[in-house]
This record gives C-alpha cells, sequence and structure tokens, in this order.
C-alpha cells in the first residue's frame, strides 16, 4: 500500500517515481475513433472490391490488360474513403494534443505545473479560478471553491464543494480555490468510464450504402449461375468445351464472362457515392465543418429530428450583465461603488464578475469583512465598516434568498424578470455589521433592505434565430434538452423564435419508451435532462421513425451522441465528445448547420437520380447475360467496350450531375423508387439489343465485330435517352452535359484510335437501319415508362 502523504508537502519525488512504475498515472485512452488499420480495412476489404480485384486479376493472367479499365474505379472508391476518414481522424488526434490543459499540482518541491497526464494517484491538486480539474479527487480544502460541472451533468450553474466532497475530472472551477487529493487517474475516472462505450466504433446508418450493399448482395447470388451460362454459352459458341480447352479459345469465353460479371456490378455507381460523399465533406470542411464518417453527409439529408443542447449550442455559454432595476426611491450613496467591489473580488463566480462591464473596479475599497457566495445559501456580503462612500454592509445574492418575506414587490418583481430568462439578482443593504455566529456559518444581519435588482442574460447566439427558422422552413422538427432548470431553458427557446413554450422537467418523465416517446411528441424544450436520459429519449424518437441530429460539447452528451443517427459537436466540446461524433463545427458556429443539411440533401437526392442510370445497367447486363447464354449466343461486348460505354453514357455525366445544386427534401424508399425505374428500362434496353442479334443472325456475310459494333450503337443510344430522362426538368447546364456525352458517342465510333481500340466493325446498312428501327422502339418504351410511373423523378 502507498502511504499517502502530508497535504502540505505533497508527495515526495520517490513516491511519484513509484506510481509512475505502477501504472498509477493520468494517461487517457485513446478516444480517436479507429486505428489506421481499421480504415484501411474497412474501405480496401469488402464484397465489392473482392469481386472487382478477381475479375481485374484473372484478365491480367490471360494477358488483356486493354479489358482491365475497370480496376481503376475500385481503386479510386477504396483511395477516397481511406484518405477521408484518415484525414479526419488526424484532425481530431491533433485537437487532442492542443487542447490537453496543464495541471496544478503540490508536490514536495512546492507547487507546480504539469501536463495532466503527469497526474498521478495521490496528487494534491491546487485549484483556483479558470482551473480545469485534471482527475477526480476529494476535496480537502476549500474557500469559496465553486465548479462549473456542464460538462459533466448539463447543469449550467456553479455548484459548491467543500472540504468533504468528490469532485470530478473535466470540471471547471469558475470562483474560490482549493486543494484536492486525487482519487482515480486514467481509465478508472468518471469521465473515461462513461466513454467507454462511445470507444466502440459503429457505421452511420446509410440507406444508400445499405441499398447498394443489398445490391451487391443480390448479385453475388446470381454471379455464380449467370456466369456458368454465359461461360457455357461462350464455349459451345466457340466449338464445344474440348474444342475451345484444345484451342486456347476458352480464354475469350473467360473473357466474355468478365465483361457479364462487371457489367452486372454498378461499378461507378459505388465509385461515385464515394466522389459525391467526398465533395461534399471538402465542401463542409471549407466552412471549418469536419466529416469523420463519409456517408454522415447522407445522414444530414434524412435528418427530421435535430436534438440541440442549450449551453454552447443555442447560448454561448457565458453570462453577461443586463440592466439595473432600481426598487428603492431612496437610495444610499456607494451602491454603485460596491456593485464594482463585488465584480472585481478575486473570488467573485462568473456572474458576479460580469458587473465589472457596467461598474468600475472599486480595490481602493477595504473591507473589514466578507462573505464569500456559495450556491447553498445564494448570497455573498461585504462589509465596509463606516468610512466612506460605501460604508456599511452590502448583499448581494438570489432576492428570494436573501430577503424577507414581507418585501412582496420587489419579490414580485424579481419573479417577473426571472420569468423572461432572466438571472436576477438584488444588491441590498443592511445598517449592522457582518457577524460570524458560529465558525463558517455566516447569517444575514438584520434590517436587510433592497436597494436594486440586477438582471443577467445568457449570450444567445447571434445567428441562432436564423438557423431555427431554416429548421422550421425544412420540415425538421427541433427539440431542447438541457440539464438546466426548465424555465431557464424555456426562456433562451423563446428568444431563438421556438416559443412561447413551458419547459418540461425531465425528472417527471415516464421510462418507458413509448409513453417517453409521447411526452416527446407534444413537448419542445426539456430540462434537467441526466445522460442516460438523453439517450433514452433519442432512442424514443428513434423507435418512432424519426432520424434523429443532436449536437452538444460536453460529457453529459456522449452517450446520446453515440446512439443518434448524426452526432455533430461543437470545437470545444470534450475530446470524447468530439471522437463520438460524426460532424464537428471547428469554429463553433452554430448557423453552420442549415449548410451542413443542404449539403446533405444535395448529395442524397443527386445519388438518387444517378442510381437509376447505374441500375439500369446492371438490369440490362443481367438480363442480356441470361438471354445470350441461355440462347448459346456469345456476349455481345467485350469488357473494354463495356468500360468506354458506361464512361460516356453513365459515368460522366453522373459525376457532373452528382454534383449539381438539388435541395429536394429527402423521401425514404430509395432504393425502391430507383429500382422501379431501373429494372423496366433495363429489360427494355436488353430487348433492343436481343433484337438487334436475332436479326443480325439473319444478316450473310456478317462479322462478329460488326455484330458487337451495332449491339454497341443500340445500348449507347439508349442508354443516353435514359440520361436524357432522368436529367429532367432540362436546364441549360443538363443540355449541355447531354449534348456533350452525344457528341462523345459519335467520337467513339467515328475516330480510328478510339474504333481501332475497342476493335469495332461499321455493321452493313442492313443492319444499321435494323438497329436504328431498335433504338427508336427502344427510346418510344423508355418515354412511355417516364410517363406513366407513379414515383417521380428526383429534381
Amino acid at each position: 500500500m502507498i502511504p499517502r502523504q502530508a497535504e502540505v508537502t505533497g508527495l515526495p519525488r520517490d513516491a511519484v517515481a513509484e506510481r509512475v512504475a505502477r501504472g498509477l498515472t493520468n494517461t487517457p485512452s485513446t478516444l480517436s475513433s479507429r486505428s489506421g488499420w481499421g480504415i484501411l480495412r474497412d474501405n480496401v476489404f469488402t464484397l465489392f472490391n473482392g469481386i472487382v480485384a478477381g475479375c481485374f486479376i484473372l484478365l491480367l493472367t490471360l494477358g488483356q490488360w486493354q479489358d482491365a479499365l475497370f480496376g481503376f474505379a475500385a481503386v479510386g472508391n477504396s483511395v477516397i474513403g481511406v484518405v477521408q476518414e484518415y484525414r479526419a481522424k488526424r484532425s481530431l488526434d491533433k485537437f487532442a494534443v492542443l487542447n490537453s490543459p496543464l495541471a496544478r499540482v503540490l508536490r514536495e518541491d512546492g507547487v507546480t505545473d504539469i501536463q495532466v497526464a503527469d497526474i498521478v494517484m495521490d496528487d494534491i491538486l491546487v485549484l483556483r479560478a479558470g482551473d480545469q480539474v485534471g482527475a477526480d479527487a476529494h476535496v480537502l480544502s476549500s474557500d469559496g471553491l465553486q465548479l462549473d460541472e456542464s460538462l459533466l451533468t448539463g447543469e449550467s450553474d456553479p455548484v459548491d464543494r467543500a472540504a468533504g466532497s468528490e469532485i470530478l475530472a473535466g470540471s471547471s472551477v469558475v470562483s474560490g480555490h482549493g486543494r484536492a487529493r486525487v482519487t482515480h487517474v486514467g481509465a478508472d475516472t468518471f469521465v473515461s468510464r462513461l466513454t467507454v462505450e462511445a470507444k466502440r466504433f459503429s457505421l452511420v446508418r446509410s440507406e444508400i450504402r445499405g441499398g447498394l450493399n443489398r445490391i451487391l448482395r443480390w448479385i453475388s447470388w446470381a454471379l455464380l449461375p449467370v456466369m456458368l451460362i454465359v461461360v457455357n454459352g461462350q464455349m459451345q459458341v466457340l466449338g464445344g468445351w474440348e474444342t475451345a480447352i484444345r484451342t486456347g479459345s476458352w480464354r475469350m469465353g473467360a473473357v466474355g464472362a468478365v465483361a457479364a460479371v462487371i457489367a452486372m456490378i454498378p461499378l461507378g455507381l459505388v465509385l461515385l457515392t464515394s466522389v459525391a460523399f467526398a465533395v461534399a465533406g471538402v465542401r463542409l470542411a471549407r466552412q471549418k465543418v469536419l466529416v469523420r464518417e463519409l456517408a454522415a453527409v447522407e445522414g444530414l439529408a434524412r435528418v427530421d429530428m435535430l436534438c440541440l443542447d442549450k449551453t454552447g449550442t443555442l447560448t454561448e455559454g457565458t453570462i453577461s450583465f443586463d440592466d439595473v432595476h432600481v426598487v428603492s426611491e431612496r437610495q444610499p450613496a456607494g451602491w454603485r461603488n460596491a456593485l464594482g467591489w463585488f465584480g472585481s473580488e478575486p473570488n467573485a463566480n462568473a456572474t458576479a464578475r460580469c458587473l465589472t462591464v457596467a461598474f468600475p473596479d472599486r480595490a481602493e475599497l477595504a473591507p473589514v469583512s466578507t462573505v464569500p457566495f456559495s450556491s447553498t445559501r445564494k448570497w455573498s456580503a461585504v462589509d465596509f465598516g463606516s468610512a466612506g462612500d460605501a460604508a456599511g454592509t452590502w448583499i448581494l445574492g438570489a432576492p428570494e434568498f436573501v430577503l424577507a418575506v414581507d418585501e412582496t414587490e420587489t419579490l414580485s418583481r424579481a419573479a417577473a424578470l426571472a420569468a423572461e430568462g432572466k438571472r436576477t439578482l438584488v444588491l441590498a443593504c443592511a445598517p449592522t455589521r457582518l457577524v460570524e455566529e458560529q465558525p463558517g456559518k455566516a447569517q444575514l444581519p438584520p434590517g436587510i433592505r433592497p436597494v436594486v435588482l440586477l438582471t443577467f442574460r445568457e449570450q444567445v447566439r447571434p445567428d441562432a434565430r436564423q438557423t431555427m427558422r431554416y429548421f422550421h422552413e425544412q420540415g425538421v422538427q427541433v427539440r431542447i434538452i438541457s440539464g438546466d432548470d426548465p424555465r431557464t431553458v424555456a426562456a433562451v427557446a423563446t428568444q431563438v423564435g421556438l416559443g412561447p413554450v413551458e419547459g418540461f422537467d425531465a425528472r417527471d418523465l415516464p421510462e418507458n419508451l413509448q409513453e417517453l416517446g409521447d411526452a416527446l411528441e407534444t413537448h419542445t424544450v426539456f430540462g434537467r435532462v441526466t445522460p442516460a436520459q438523453k439517450r433514452q429519449m433519442i432512442l424514443a424518437m428513434q423507435s418512432r421513425g424519426h432520424v434523429v441530429a443532436m449536437t452538444g460539447d460536453g460529457v453529459n452528451d456522449v452517450l446520446a451522441l453515440k446512439v443518434a443517427d448524426i452526432g455533430i459537436a461543437m470545437n470545444n466540446a470534450t475530446q470524447a465528445t468530439r471522437a463520438v461524433s460524426r460532424l464537428v463545427l471547428l469554429d463553433d458556429r452554430f448557423d453552420r448547420l442549415p449548410s451542413v443539411v443542404a449539403e446533405g440533401r444535395r448529395a442524397i437526392a443527386n445519388i438518387e437520380r444517378v442510381s437509376m442510370l447505374f441500375l439500369a445497367k446492371t438490369v440490362y447486363a443481367v438480363v442480356i447475360s441470361v438471354i445470350f447464354g441461355a440462347l448459346l449466343w456469345g456476349f455481345p461486348f467485350l469488357p473494354r467496350q463495356l468500360s468506354v460505354i458506361d464512361g460516356v453514357t453513365i459515368g460522366i455525366p453522373a459525376f457532373f450531375l452528382a454534383l449539381m445544386a438539388n435541395n429536394r427534401r429527402y423521401r425514404s424508399g430509395f432504393l425502391r423508387r430507383s429500382l422501379s425505374f431501373a429494372i423496366p428500362a433495363g429489360i427494355i434496353v436488353a430487348t433492343a439489343i436481343a433484337a438487334v442479334h436475332v436479326y443480325g443472325d439473319t444478316t450473310r456475310g456478317l462479322t462478329v465485330g460488326g455484330l458487337r459494333t451495332a449491339s454497341l450503337i443500340t445500348l449507347a443510344l439508349a442508354a443516353l435517352w435514359i440520361l436524357v430522362i432522368i436529367s429532367r426538368p432540362l436546364s441549360p447546364r443538363r443540355l449541355l452535359i447531354i449534348g456533350v456525352m452525344y457528341v462523345g458517342v459519335a467520337l467513339v465510333f467515328t475516330v480510328p484510335i478510339s474504333t481501332e481500340f475497342l476493335s469495332l466493325d461499321m455493321p452493313p446498312t442492313p443492319l444499321l437501319a435494323a438497329t436504328a428501327g431498335c433504338v427508336l422502339g427502344a427510346t418510344i418504351a423508355l418515354e412511355i415508362l417516364y410517363r406513366v410511373r407513379r414515383d417521380p423523378l428526383p429534381r
């Protein structure tokens, strides 16, 4: 057992070294989200990349590097995801270092400043106004010691900590001074225990990612049977399995099978989704918003319930002096001087210090005796004796604790001011001296009469009202969840445009999730909310189908931020809070949130639009593979041909469409809406290509290259019309994109270097005429589909 050292001398050097050797130091646990290996693993070793990599390696093994262009999409997708998330991790790690405060401890050599991580068990913390408590501790001595524990409890009012009480790491000293012996360090502190659950990584709930994964699962189930059908068809075209193996022509059959497989995968959609999210992340970074996970951008678009903490979110977390309200016709001389002394007194709390703005420092006043402020008695006092302008006894405190009950008029006025959300104090005077009836037990002197009422306001963020108006217009519901007094929270909510509202005391909230959800649907403002209740409130709203975002800055918000669909932290938040949040507002500006939501809506609406292009390709690839394989026809395209045509008709235009402005509100059912268009559209395109092939079989002297070219023309022009449809309503920019793509397709089929690389042979005139007829039929069918489709396309 390590012996405790005397308070006067603190720990000697050998005792500190012994504790360091035993690991009894305050080294924090790592709170940045994932390791570099975890980021690499989750972005590289995916089902999508596995399928693509297998096909890529097979083609390289067969020497068909020209047909392996699709491999760059998989590489690009992985690189974007890894770089974005690793940059976010590095940013958070850097913030953790920059925000690490110093601690003041008493040791054998005297009082010294050390890093918080260097605190050891049994160290004696020397606490002064402005310090942050570095570890859990037991108070040894206290002289008006008051702590701000809002980061831990959400309660913004300071609390007294007398000798014998326990204090927690993360608290801040707002007034007074004292000493405390460290009782828990490192992972054993309250903060570390609270954030154990927060350290477990979980992905953002992403409908787009979930939909894409579902499609990939469907494709993976279909791959083997479809591939067998295609390979068998290819071998039969080549003269049968025995002949193909003997002559080595099976390699071409394998190339056809890879073409079918790659065509089935919405290759560009996965890449484009990552690009769109990454671009959104870059745009938000320019606005000082750090996106810690790409899919969080999509989550922003789906949010329909925003939960806000009051302190540090709606307010700046500071108190400002408001006004003086005279309550006595005959005011004693010197009351302004007395207020100046209360504001400049070294152990003044945060509220009293606000008085220095309106009342000058009167440091020359020499008090005979003082009583420091205590949150238990709710007042402080000073006695200046009988000399000077400020002679006499002055009391500053809460009206209901300072004044006698017969001061009804003043008390009523104070209550009315408090109902407006103003913190109200009274300055009173007394003709008698301050007397301590018992040591440390100061009593109010007799004969107290009020002089003035003083009001203070929490500084509401100037952008809060405008931001609240934006969310109201966008159909996003707002709930204020705070650890403060419900009346105070309601007053702030009214100031920012959510009122008039009444605050609901969370101590009266039911524990049943269903009943809790009912309360959340009918009330807007909640006070006295505990950290566990915040988490339950988020879960209750999610159980009712809401997509919930939450902002916070304290450790008390960690559990709720963890379970929220999107957690948003201020940059001045604790390390643990930033670590579990999906977004961090680096400049602490609340008015960033509208642009954050708008960026998410732009991304998801445009991704839904272009997904119809990619999924239509998946559908016609599956249909073509099955039809051509079953009928023992050779697969009509080479992988390189599909890569180029897909790039011109889908990939390049989709990239620009995905980055255009789009403020459409999110509607659930992304996959259903996309497939309801993509499935029939893909069938129409596949049917047109099959019709060209049927006609080609009747054309004498037609080469394989000529038939492939005719099929490729049909695919290109039909895919371009799908592009025309999903680009509606057509704007000048969209018309420009469509026009450039038509020119691009024309160049693909006419420029010699392109026709040679793609192995294109111009088909004879009769087949070209039949191709034109099939394209026209497909165009008419696609147009009819667009006009009769129940779900409107995203605008």
